[in-house]
C-alpha cells in the first residue's frame, strides 16, 4: 500500500490470554507467539533492506493482570514495593490517574529507584538490540511526567505517544516530554464530522485550538481514523462507507504523520476491544476497492512530498473541506448531495491542468477564475497533469500493456 513503516505490537513475554503484548510477565523474553529473537531482528532487517521504519509499542506503566495476585510472577519487576498500592482512577485527578490501577492493571511505580532504572535500561537495550527507528508510548497520561523525558532519553530515538484524551491542553503538555503524541483531538472531531455528519467548520474550529493550545508542533502528531484501543469506524457509524473513505483520505493526507490500521483497507467493522483486533489473515486481498485506494493516497503524497509543505486551508462549507499541501489539492465531503463551484484560492497558476489521482481522466484546467469542482460523496486529489505521479502512472501502464 505504500507505507514506508510499520508499527508492531509490545514484544515481552506476556500472560497466555494476553495475546496483545500489553500485559508483560517477562520483560527479558519475546512473546513466543511473535516469534523467536533472531526472527525478530530478521523481520526488522528485512524492513530495512525495504527502506521501511519500524516502531515497537511499548509499556511502562504497567505489568499484566495475571499479576494481581503473586508478584512473583513477573520477571524482573517481581516485588510488591515495585507497584503502586492499588486504587481506582478518578479521572478528574491528574495524581490518581498517574498512581492508580488503569483497569486493574498492576501500576508501577517510577519513584521506586530500581522500576526506574530498570524501565530505562529495557528501553535502551532493546531499541539497540533489534535497531528499532521508534517506539509507541502506552498509556502516557498514567505515568509521572518527568519520566517520560527520562524515558525517551534512553530510547534514543523518536517517540510516538498515546494520550486517549480529546483536550487539546492536556495532549500539547506531553509533547513537553516525548517528540510526538497521537491526535486524539483531532481524531474526535473527525469520526464527528464524517461519520456523525457535523459541521465540517469543526475541522477548521480543531485545528484554531490545537493551534492556540500547549501543543507545540502540530504538524509531529499522528493523524488516523481507527486504531486498536477504539470501535472502528465502520462499527459506530455502519454503512457510512464513502464516509469512511473521506475519513481516511483526511486522516492520510491531513496534518501530521498518517497512521492506518490494518484492516481498514479491508473494511472491517469489528467493534469495541477485541472485537476491533479481527485476525487479518484469511482476509487480506491485495485487490480490493479500500486497500487500492489508500494506495492511490500514498502514492500521491509521496508524490507531491506533501509532508515538506505547508498546510493551506483552501475552501471550506458545512459540507465540504478542501486545503492542500505544495500542489497537492485534496477535496473532502460529508454528504452525497452533488456540489459545484469554483475554487478561486489554490496552489496552481492560471493555465496549470490538474487531474484526479483516483481517476486520471477527471481532468481540468485552472483559469483566472480559479478551479471549477463537480463533487460528490467520494473525496478528490488533484494532482498537476505533468506530476511524477501521472507521469508514473503513465510508464506502468505501458509496462502492462508490453507484457500482455
Amino acid at each position: 500500500m505504500g507505507f514506508d513503516a510499520i508499527w508492531i505490537s509490545p514484544i515481552p513475554h506476556n500472560a497466555e490470554a494476553d495475546y496483545h503484548g500489553y500485559g508483560a510477565l517477562d520483560w527479558e523474553k519475546v512473546n513466543e507467539h511473535f516469534g523467536t529473537e533472531d526472527e525478530l531482528k530478521e523481520l526488522v532487517k528485512a524492513c530495512h533492506d525495504r527502506d521501511i521504519w519500524v516502531m515497537l509499542d511499548v509499556v511502562a506503566n504497567h505489568s499484566s493482570y495475571f499479576a494481581n495476585a503473586d508478584f512473583s510472577n513477573v520477571n524482573p519487576l517481581n516485588k510488591p514495593e515495585y507497584y503502586h498500592t492499588n486504587c481506582d482512577i478518578d479521572f478528574d485527578d491528574q495524581w490518581s490517574v498517574e498512581n492508580c490501577w488503569l483497569s486493574g492493571l498492576p501500576d508501577l511505580d517510577q519513584s521506586n529507584d530500581f522500576v526506574r532504572s530498570y524501565l530505562k535500561k529495557w528501553i535502551k537495550e532493546t531499541v539497540s538490540r533489534f535497531d528499532f527507528d521508534g517506539i509507541r508510548i502506552d498509556t502516557v497520561p498514567h505515568v509521572p511526567k518527568d519520566f517520560w523525558t527520562e524515558y525517551g532519553e534512553a530510547a534514543g530515538v523518536f517517540q510516538m505517544g498515546e494520550a486517549f484524551n480529546g483536550d487539546p491542553n492536556y495532549v500539547g503538555d506531553y509533547q513537553n516530554y516525548l517528540t510526538a503524541l497521537f491526535n486524539y483531538p483531532m481524531f474526535f472531531s473527525t469520526r464527528d464530522v464524517y461519520g456523525g455528519s457535523q459541521s465540517m467548520y469543526n475541522l477548521r474550529t480543531r485545528y484554531d485550538e490545537e493551534a492556540n493550545s500547549t501543543i507545540v508542533n502540530i504538524d509531529v502528531l499522528g493523524s488516523f481514523m481507527d486504531n486498536h484501543d477504539n470501535a472502528r469506524f465502520l462499527s459506530v457509524y455502519p454503512g457510512r462507507d464513502n464516509g469512511f473513505k473521506n475519513a481516511v483520505c483526511f486522516a492520510l493526507t491531513a496534518r501530521g504523520i498518517p497512521f492506518f490500521y490494518y484492516g481498514d483497507e479491508q473494511m472491517f467493522s469489528g467493534g469495541n476491544d477485541p472485537a476491533n483486533r479481527e485476525s487479518l489473515w484469511d482476509a487480506m486481498d491485495t485487490g480490493s476497492d479500500m486497500y487500492k485506494f489508500v494506495a492511490t493516497i500514498n502514492q500521491a503524497r509521496q508524490s507531491a512530498e506533501g509532508w515538506a509543505h505547508d498546510y493551506v486551508e483552501r475552501y471550506v462549507l458545512d459540507d465540504f473541506f478542501a486545503y492542500s499541501f505544495g500542489d497537492m489539492l485534496v477535496l473532502t465531503t460529508n454528504s452525497d448531495r452533488h456540489i459545484e463551484l469554483t475554487l478561486p484560492y489554490l496552489p496552481y497558476a492560471s493555465g496549470t491542468e490538474v487531474c484526479n489521482v483516483f481517476d486520471s481522466s477527471d481532468c481540468d484546467t485552472v483559469d483566472d477564475d480559479g478551479l471549477d469542482i463537480s463533487f460528490e460523496s467520494l473525496p478528490k486529489i488533484y494532482l498537476p497533469k505533468g506530476s511524477e505521479f501521472f507521469a508514473r502512472a503513465e510508464a506502468d501502464s505501458a509496462i502492462k500493456i508490453e507484457t500482455v
